[in-house]
């Protein structure tokens, strides 16, 4: 069943039910109010009466043996227009009748007592007069005119309501419908597919949220494809030089000198190195990567990989320095996958500033909320990156010149590695630059 359908039926269903009930409510207030009125008219008549009746039974031995001679004290009665009496035993017997009215006039329009003695039913008395009879045909008459009227009126609410229901549960699901389509070509491989944004409440809400799901995934598969393409290619390279190479040396005929295997073995060693680098990275980011977390003084971890890389600073005459603004220099880490990040920062920025330029790396802390975080900074001034290599610059295989030839520089995989690393650690890692003006890479670790 549609949804459509389901509302519309809702909505229906209640219309109908809150109709009835009106319909109900209605017919039993105007019934009890015209009994209430037939008997206010002759209220005090009929007590007076069932007094008389009920003390005839009990002088009389709790019989009505004689009755047929039984005489009211209160004539008043006599003075309404067909005023008539009857008296039925417990087991609707006629005992006594006095009056012209036909029997079953006063059983339909009169008006009904029961007599009582002892808690115990010991017969009805009946009484009928024109006035009685009157407002009787009213409390039958009115209600059932009322009752009719109340339906045929809830008829044609009930159809008004259902072109309503019709129209609003149409109306409701109208973003809906517009959605369905697009989910089925996301379905059938389209990936990319927008769906129309119709209005800005909740339909609206899961519009925008499977337009941005259906690029996610366009661009996830763009980077898969892309993925291939750059494996390939990162493995074609070296197993091509190999097998040049070792055409070569079988083609030759000649004995093979150690040194002429050194460039095959710096080829496997690339390769090696390439295979090992996918796994880790897919390690990582399958939340699988393992690290060995122990206490570490971070500014002298700092510290030792900017001893490493300090001689490819001076020889571009490149000042570098530290600066500790950290309360403290302990931290829960693995001190060997946070050196593998910081190494990476530091030599990508060094390969992208210029011959007499700095880096610098601050340390400091940083809150948020009641959570504390240590802050590691490495600015350079650097050629920078435009705002568009900013957005892909973690991802594999991207560097920033596409025209560096691939051993001049790493495979593209430091940054993802890097990132990956930090966040297996419950931090975070993040770039900001300017083109022309240098970079500056932070990364946050909680403490």
């Amino acid at each position: 069943m549609t949804v459509t359908r389901k509302i519309f039926l809702a909505i229906v269903s209640f219309v109908v039910c809150l109709a009835a009930i009106f319909v109900f409510l209605t017919y039993f207030v105007i019934k009890e109010s015209f009994e209430v009125m037939a008997g206010q008219a002759r209220g005090e008549l009929m007590e007076e009466l069932s007094e008389q009746f009920t003390r005839y039974y009990n002088q009389h031995g709790h019989s009505w043996d004689g009755i047929q001679q039984f005489k009211p004290d209160d004539a008043s009665w006599r003075h309404y227009p067909e005023a008539s009496i009857v008296l039925l035993s417990k087991d609707r017997r006629e005992l006594y009748a006095t009056g012209t009215a036909n029997p079953q006039m006063i059983a339909n329009l009169g008006l009904k007592e029961v007599l009582r003695a002892d808690g115990q039913v010991i017969g009805h008395l009946r009484y009928y007069d024109s006035e009685v009879a009157g407002l009787s045909k009213l409390r039958l008459g009115i209600p059932i005119s009322v009752t009719f009227l109340l339906l045929v009126s809830t008829i044609i609410f009930v159809l008004i309501s259902l072109l309503i229901a019709y129209w609003v549960a149409r109306r409701i699901t109208a973003p809906l419908r517009g959605l369905i389509p697009a989910i089925d070509r996301l379905g059938q491989g389209e990936l990319g597919t927008q769906a129309p944004v119709l209005s800005k409440d909740e339909y609206g809400k899961v519009a925008v949220a499977f337009n941005s799901m259906s690029s996610q995934l366009q661009r996830n598969e763009d980077v898969r494809r892309n993925l291939v393409a750059d494996v390939a290619h990162e493995l074609r390279t070296p197993l091509t030089i190999v097998r040049g190479k070792l055409d070569a040396l079988q083609q030759s005929g000649s004995s093979i000198e150690p040194e002429n295997l050194l460039p095959l073995q710096d080829e496997l060693i690339r390769l090696s190195r390439l295979v090992d680098d996918l796994h880790l990275l897919s390690l990582a980011e399958a939340r699988k990567l393992p690290l060995e977390k122990k206490p570490a003084d971070i500014a002298d971890l700092v510290q030792r990989v900017m001893l490493h890389v300090e001689p490819a600073a001076v020889e571009k005459r490149i000042d570098l320095t530290m600066e500790n603004l950290a309360s403290r220099q302990e931290m829960e880490l693995d001190a060997n996958r946070m050196t593998q990040v910081l190494l990476n920062l530091l030599v990508n920025a060094i390969r992208y500033t210029p011959e007499d330029g700095s880096i610098r790396v601050v340390l400091e802390d940083r809150r948020e909320g009641d959570r504390s975080f240590l802050r590691i900074a490495v600015s350079d001034t650097g050629v920078g990156m435009e705002p568009e290599q900013v957005e892909h610059i973690f991802n594999r295989f991207y560097r920033t010149d596409e025209a560096r030839a691939r051993n001049s520089g790493g495979m593209g995989l430091g940054l993802a590695i890097a990132k990956e690393f930090v966040v297996a650690h419950h931090g975070i890692l993040e770039v900001s630059s300017t083109l022309g003006q240098g970079t500056v890479f932070t990364v946050e670790l909680p403490y």
